[in-house]
């Protein structure tokens, strides 16, 4: 993330930091689901399902820090970077690493870490590594229509799987232009493994975790195509920043707007998962 950026903020972290905090210095928002709420929350917090918090931005206070948490972090993640993003507040927003879960001293068992990619990477190979997220995301999406039953959010992965093939064409007009020796885009696409973890895992392991949620699966899979979704508006706004010619930029930007809706369409679909 940019230091400028939304803040991580561990479960040990945020402890102290309540201990450390006037209360009237920062606001803590559950954005989970009615039900999850009423299993469990932090003391303190305000409950806002994350639907309805994005729906109207002005609702929280612009004088405070705030504090997103959601079951393991993804709904979170959404809800801090879009109110970052909007501008909403002069103070620090922060994203509760592990959600929940992590405050109660659990982990979410063979939940997966998203890529993190290395923006340090020369344009190309990060353009490269664009349609590489973009492929994962399509994998991820296309695995879960074909394999699991998730009814109530099949139009909404439908919708996505199908922009993840289209954003993935658009990159490649740009990795066309800046390769020394371009190859033809169905042949590239291919070639792509779309790996969508850190540290070389395969996509197998996201599967996996897929196949053995036990409970809320609807929820968990929402959850978990937030941080996808946001691995690559994260990664767009990188480019960029990095890139000098406006045009090539203000498409970049442009991207990642559109990133920024796949996730607003993840957070309506929420709701379907009741």
């Amino acid at each position: 993330m940019y230091d400028s950026e939304f803040k991580d903020i561990t479960a040990k972290e945020l402890n102290q930091f309540v201990k450390s905090h006037n209360e009237k210095e920062y606001l803590l928002v559950d954005v989970r689901q009615p039900d999850e709420y009423s299993e469990g929350h932090i003391p303190g917090a305000k409950f806002i399902p994350l639907n309805e918090l994005v729906s109207d931005l002005s609702g929280l206070p612009a004088n405070r820090d705030l504090i997103f948490y959601c079951h393991s972090g993804g709904r979170s993640l959404a809800a801090a970077s879009i109110f970052f993003e909007e501008g909403i507040t002069e103070k620090t927003i922060y994203n509760l690493e592990g959600g929940i879960l992590a405050w109660e001293g659990k982990t979410l068992k063979g939940f997966p870490k998203i890529q993190v990619f290395d923006k340090t990477k020369a344009p190309v190979e990060l353009l490269l590594t664009a349609m590489d997220l973009e492929k994962g995301a399509w994998r991820f999406y296309t695995y879960i229509l074909d394999n699991i039953s998730v009814d109530p959010i099949i139009p909404t992965l439908e919708q996505l799987s199908k922009a993840e093939i289209a954003h993935a064409k658009t990159v490649y007009g740009f990795w066309k232009k800046a390769a020394s020796a371009p190859i033809a885009f169905d042949q590239l696409y291919e070639s792509l493994g779309g790996e969508i973890l850190e540290g070389g895992e395969s996509l197998v392991e996201v599967l996996g975790y897929l196949e053995n949620i036990e409970e809320n699966r609807c929820l968990r899979i929402l959850e978990l195509a937030l941080h996808i979704e946001y691995a690559a508006f994260d990664l767009y706004k990188t480019m960029a920043e990095q890139e000098k010619d406006q045009t090539v930029r203000d498409s970049f930007l442009s991207i990642a707007q559109a990133e920024k809706s796949h996730m607003r369409m993840l957070i309506r679909a929420l709701d379907q998962c009741a």
